[in-house]
């Protein structure tokens, strides 16, 4: 890729798109970008980091002086952008591709992969090898805290990646992580998801099998022992393989967990941690990073330390605002069991206030029916909950359609408060008025959900 001056994104506000664009920025590379969905915090970081963006797609967007257009994985046939491209023969790779060739040959790339947990793992561990010396690459599909920005390439000899199973583009239907060059694996767990790529667990097993195989004999996979379909997977695995969780069998037990208002400890290992966030997911993440630091070589006491500066990630358990005494928190929780598991941390953090769930069906998996009955029990754990419509109804048949109101139905037969709600507009007042000081409401989504973040904490001070 020697002498590429200048690189323009096609889908530049994807979470991974937008960090290695900035990141390429920041090399002296020329980087514009296009999309259609320009929303913080993406937006803002990109501005902040000097790509040009343009709202929208158009064929007028391509530059004349590109010299490798980077389509996104979201871009389909159609997009304008993409039918130029491919008119006027130019150069396209898709970003996996740019990654694997301008930063990761060569390396020791550290790839965090599984259906939850990815983005906090990842991060931990590239903060871990920061504050332990190491210096490392990273790729993350969110905004760190500590670090300031989703990706960033270095000298180091090493890079931590957070590798989705999602396909890499529509011209390579791979999943992103089988390009990394993975020397350690790691694996959280394993779920059905991204139902408009994958038609079974099956697939989805098959492609983390395909992760494995290209782990060579010197490195390692850490997997999640207490995960009956992680544990099926790892069998037979041609790499080196140690299981972490909180079941006998693990080769690596955590244990002696406890949770503060503050955050969490626990002992792996035979060493003890401590980490500012709450919840057993937390913990489980926070021993994949631990044991990932440890394969690098660092300490335990270089682990705590890092472990204790940690601040956490854009919007996971991200405080937006407090108006009235009611606390607004963006999460990018939209998985039932990632939502499962949210609601749970936010009790153990805030015991003594109720907990609202607004959560917005956004996903192509979720904007589906599959989880219909699933994210009913997920949602019954709050003691308010409400839903919107889904976006763009029409992309899916009726027969294969999330039913938002009968969602609601279930959650109340489930034992749960729950209301049908269509607008953002309509949900910002009904919790203006229903809401009581002390409230925790959590807006899960992997959107932006129209503004309702801000819209909420404007419509409640009207309310004084």
């Amino acid at each position: 890729m020697a002498g590429k001056e200048h690189y323009h994104f096609i889908g530049v506000c994807g979470t991974a798109m937008g960090a290695v664009a900035s990141a390429m920025k920041a090399r002296g590379i020329k980087v514009t970008g296009s999309d259609e969905k320009v929303y913080p915090p993406m937006s803002t970081f990109l501005d902040n980091s000097g790509v040009e963006i343009f709202e929208g797609y158009s064929a007028s967007n391509v530059p004349e002086s590109a010299d490798v257009i980077v389509i996104g994985n979201t871009i389909s046939r159609g997009n304008e952008e993409a039918e130029e491209v491919l008119n006027r023969r130019l150069l396209y790779q898709s970003l996996p591709e740019v990654l694997k060739e301008q930063f990761l040959r060569g390396k020791r790339n550290f790839v965090v992969a599984g259906t939850h947990g990815k983005t906090t793992t990842a991060a931990l561990l590239a903060w871990v090898l920061k504050e332990g010396g190491l210096d490392p690459g990273y790729m993350i599909g969110g905004i760190p805290a500590n670090l300031g920005q989703g990706a960033c390439f270095t000298d180091s000899e090493f890079n931590v990646l957070e590798g989705d199973e999602y396909d890499t583009a529509f011209f390579d239907k791979r999943s992103k992580f089988l390009h990394y060059l993975p020397e350690l694996a790691v694996i959280n767990n394993i779920e059905f998801d991204h139902a408009d790529i994958y038609e079974s667990l099956e697939e989805i097993k098959l492609t983390f099998r395909r992760l494995l195989n290209i782990v060579p004999k010197g490195g390692l996979a850490l997997v999640n022992g207490d995960d009956p379909n992680v544990v099926e997977v790892v069998d037979q695995s041609p790499c080196p393989v140690r299981t972490i969780g909180l079941r006998e069998g693990c080769e690596w037990r955590i244990e002696n967990l406890a949770y503060q208002k503050e955050g969490s400890s626990f002992s792996l290992a035979g060493e003890h941690y401590f980490i500012p966030m709450v919840g057993e997911f937390n913990v489980r993440n926070a021993a994949m990073a631990a044991a990932g630091g440890l394969f690098a070589g660092l300490s335990p006491d270089q682990i705590r330390q890092a472990f204790m500066s940690f601040s956490g990630i854009a919007r996971r358990q991200q405080l937006r605002g407090e108006v009235r005494g009611v606390k607004v928190i963006d999460d990018f929780a939209h998985h039932p069991t990632a939502i499962r598991q949210a609601i749970t941390a936010f009790r153990q953090h805030y015991p003594d206030s109720r907990i609202w769930a607004i959560f917005e069906p956004r996903s192509n998996t979720t904007r589906r029916n599959i989880f219909q009955v699933e994210l009913a029990e997920a949602l019954a754990g709050a003691d308010r909950a409400v839903v919107p419509a889904i976006p763009d109804p029409g992309k899916f048949a009726e027969c294969e359609r999330l039913d938002p109101e009968r969602l609601v139905r279930d959650v109340v037969s489930l034992g749960g408060n729950a209301v049908y709600i269509p607008t953002v507009g309509e949900i910002a007042r009904h919790v203006a008025m229903h809401a009581r000081e002390h409230d925790v409401i959590a807006v899960l989504s992997n959107g932006g959900f129209g503004g309702l973040h801000d819209l909420l904490l404007s419509t409640l001070g009207e309310e004084q």
